[in-house]
């Protein structure tokens, strides 16, 4: 006796479905960054004008303060080049760790439907800071550049390193802030304490090599040090920081990433009840 085997209708066959799913996440995630796009940036006055304005006048305050205390910066002669080199790579890690920490709590109504997910949320975020960050640092340094006079070469090579490693260790650092302050609603207040001082520990107006060895040593345990350091050699051809460490940011980038993910694929349900 012979049975005629008929396959399932492509509807219903695994590639299907699973393409289907991957293509209903796209459009979600894309949902969910026209939604904070609006939000964020579509509700004041100029808009995404205010993503350039604010890191441009700190970078102005930092170099006309420290310009009246010190005739020329550790790099170079220009102290807007040189502050700029260190606060867009510690802006953009900030902004990013700091929007993803809080992608749950931001999209949480919209976690209650199926169609949405956390990694939908966090991965949202992340790629619309992301963007938003790169390029309002390629605005600044094209400004820099356009209207003042370096007298530098940029190597876009490093530049383009250190913006994405900035990326990634905020990723990592804020998805581990997205798990822990769901759990422990008191970590938001101990994690902003612990890291006050990382402003001044992050070689935005100094470099490492200015500082005491004992110093050096502490410091180089913040992957933010090394982040500015390949940034600046990319600005200045001369300088090259022997400090540096690619295998370590990653480590930390990647590392705190994973402890943030798995928290969040075990107890993501706990955080959306709590």
């Amino acid at each position: 006796m012979t049975v005629d085997y008929a396959p399932p209708p492509a509807s219903q066959r695994p590639d299907a479905t699973r393409s289907r799913r991957s293509f209903g996440s796209l459009r979600t995630i894309t949902a969910l960054i026209l939604r904070e796009m609006s939000t964020r940036y579509g509700r004041s006055p100029g808009g995404y004008v205010w993503a350039v304005v604010e890191p441009l006048g700190a970078i102005l305050l930092l170099s006309f303060g420290f310009s009246l205390l010190v005739r020329a910066p550790s790099l170079g002669n220009n102290f807007i080049l040189f502050y700029a080199s260190g606060y867009l790579t510690f802006n953009m890690y900030q902004q990013i760790s700091l929007t993803v920490s809080r992608g749950i709590q931001f999209s949480r109504p919209l976690l209650f439907y199926p169609a949405v997910t956390w990694i939908d949320a966090v991965l949202a975020r992340l790629i619309l800071n992301a963007l938003t960050s790169i390029m309002v640092s390629i605005i600044i340094l094209f400004l820099i550049f356009s209207l003042l006079q370096t007298r530098t070469t940029i190597d876009i090579g490093p530049v383009l390193l250190s913006l994405g490693l900035a990326v990634l260790f905020g990723f990592g650092v804020g998805v581990m802030n997205c798990a822990l302050s769901g759990l422990y609603p008191t970590w938001d207040l101990i994690w902003s304490i612990v890291t006050r001082p990382l402003f001044l520990a992050s070689a935005i107006f100094y470099i490492l090599e200015d500082l005491p060895r004992t110093v050096q040593a502490v410091l180089w345990y913040n992957p933010l040090i090394h982040i500015s350091g390949i940034m600046r050699s990319g600005i200045y051809p001369t300088y090259v920081p022997d400090y540096v460490s690619l295998p370590f940011v990653l480590a930390s980038s990647l590392g705190t990433a994973a402890i943030g993910m798995l928290l969040l694929h075990r107890h993501h349900r706990t955080i959306l009840e709590s």
